[in-house]
């Protein structure tokens, strides 16, 4: 079969950043397997404890890969490791792999980034916003560009509740290019203290950076065919290569964990907000169908247009709200536990500050210590407290976009989809109207039970036992501490009664004693 997508990526050469990370591994399997690319080259920065060839032996084994392999044995063989570091100048590339780049690349995804929230302003600079420079400068040197596919965030301008899909230099305390300047000739230490003025309303390095990073676009690449991929949060694949499949712990996806585990139970959400979460193979087909439609836009016209905007997030006719969403999570959990858990699972909300540490004091900290002290007694190492701190951090600073609605405007998108045949459409599909949630999160417990918890379905009966054990605790101390607070409130109220006529005796017993004097 022939489409217009699969028509545009045949023979290309791909570049792709961020190639080691979830949505990028995502991307370059879906190429693989239904395009008939020509080549991929992937930026792989080295570690100190392995480097680039160790790092790409074991990339080519995830279990991302295993459809693929099925179908296409020496798929794999397409896929050429760069060595580079998006936090380096020039990007770490070699004077060879430059020339390379720069002489056969067609089409560039650049999705690298660090998606830390605390991550240090200098340190999120030269990731995200300083590398997106050099990309650009890179790609200015591609003899044969077609498309560049830069990925950003829906939340990049979280200042304003309602998104376009347009720039917004007017959230920027300061234009980029002299942010990037200070953070050259500035010291580390001085630049992470200037970040709460510089930032402004954005609540972290993260979206402030990425907010950068697209200034730069708007700046920088109208000579270019490039668009900007806004996916909303990316939570695991619906259907491809494989149902379910995740292979992180951020953000969303550790407060989903921690749920099933049994120690997550109070959150900070506002349960009636809506949920922006997205499919992962469905970002990856956006990323894709980007590529070919800047590419179909640059080729016939003879002015640039400022660069289009692609928005992903959930459509207003088949919205889902945080409540609704952990609710259903917590269902389909009951159905198919993990034998891992610890507590019967369950969730409390609340969007006050205060109720919130409070309740983290009696729904996780102390239960937490009770459980590390009996791992002390048995000679292991105690480990809930420490997790509470990073749990209750992430929850903090989740907040900003789980307590309110952002209207996500998704024009661009919408038309997109429109334009492409019905064949690509099955192909690459992302449509979020027809996305069945109900299906979908049960994809997603199925898929965390079997690649989080590397749980196997023989365990599931194990698991159930497991579960109703819980269950009956749960419940026993439930009716406990009902039982406490009962007889607290009922001694406090003969407390107060005792008092009351105590104090009536008092008032009454001067009368009393002159009526019998009469």
């Amino acid at each position: 079969m022939q489409t217009d997508i699969l028509n545009f990526y045949r023979d290309k050469t791909v570049f792709v950043t961020g190639g080691t990370g979830f949505l990028g591994k995502v991307i370059i399997e879906k190429l693989l397997r239904s395009t008939d690319v020509k080549r991929i080259y992937f930026l792989v920065r080295p570690k100190k404890d392995d480097n680039v060839e160790g790092r790409f032996k074991a990339w080519k084994s995830e279990l991302v890969f295993e459809t693929l392999l099925k179908v296409k044995r020496d798929a794999l063989d397409l896929v050429t490791p760069i060595p580079g570091d998006c936090s380096a100048p020039g990007l770490g590339l070699s004077d060879e792999d430059r020339r390379i780049l720069t002489t056969e690349v067609q089409v560039v995804i650049h999705s690298a980034a660090s998606i830390r929230f605390v991550e240090p302003l200098h340190k999120a600079l030269n990731i995200n916003t300083r590398a997106t420079r050099l990309m650009i400068q890179l790609a200015k040197e591609m003899q044969c560009l077609k498309a560049f596919v830069h990925i950003s965030t829906a939340f990049s301008n979280c200042p304003s509740n309602h998104i376009q899909e347009r720039f917004y230099p007017e959230h920027l305390t300061c234009p980029a290019n002299k942010v990037l300047e200070f953070n050259e000739t500035l010291k580390p230490e001085l630049m992470d203290k200037f970040a709460p003025a510089l930032m402004g309303k954005f609540p972290n390095t993260y979206t402030y950076t990425k907010a950068l990073a697209e200034q730069v676009i708007q700046m920088e690449a109208k000579d270019l065919p490039i668009c900007v991929f806004r996916p909303a949060i990316i939570l695991a694949n619906f259907k491809e290569p494989m149902s379910g499949w995740i292979d992180n712990l951020h953000g969303v996806v550790a407060l989903m964990y921690g749920n099933t585990l049994g120690i997550l139970r109070l959150l900070y959400v506002n349960p009636k907000s809506e949920a922006l979460v997205v499919p992962g193979d469905y970002c990856a087909n956006v990323a894709l169908a980007s590529g070919w439609k800047v590419a179909e836009s640059s080729s016939h016209l003879a002015v640039r247009n400022p660069p289009p905007i692609y928005t992903f997030s959930p459509e207003k006719s088949n919205p889902i709200t945080f409540g609704k969403a952990i609710k259903m999570g917590i269902e389909i959990n009951h159905k198919i536990p993990v034998t891992k858990t610890i507590w019967y699972p369950f969730a409390h909300f609340t969007t006050w500050a205060w109720l919130f540490k409070l309740g983290c004091i009696f729904y996780h900290l102390l239960p937490g210590f009770i459980f590390d002290l009996l791992l002390r007694l048995q000679g292991k190492k105690p480990i809930l407290i420490k997790s509470y701190h990073k749990i209750h951090e992430a929850l903090v600073l989740l907040f900003p976009f789980n307590n309110k609605t952002f209207l996500m405007d998704t024009n661009n998108t919408k038309n997109m989809w429109q334009s492409m045949s019905p064949e690509d459409r099955k192909i690459f599909p992302f449509d979020m109207a027809s996305l069945n949630w109900v299906e979908y999160f049960d994809r997603i417990l199925t898929g965390m039970r079997l690649y989080l918890f590397k749980e196997s379905w023989d365990t599931m009966e194990q698991a159930k036992r497991r579960l109703f054990r819980l269950y009956l605790l749960h419940r026993s101390l439930q009716l406990v501490l009902c039982y406490v607070l009962g007889k607290f409130i009922w001694y406090i109220y003969n407390l107060i009664n005792n008092q009351y006529y105590t104090n009536l005796e008092i008032t009454l017993e001067p009368s009393v004693t002159k009526s019998l004097a009469i």
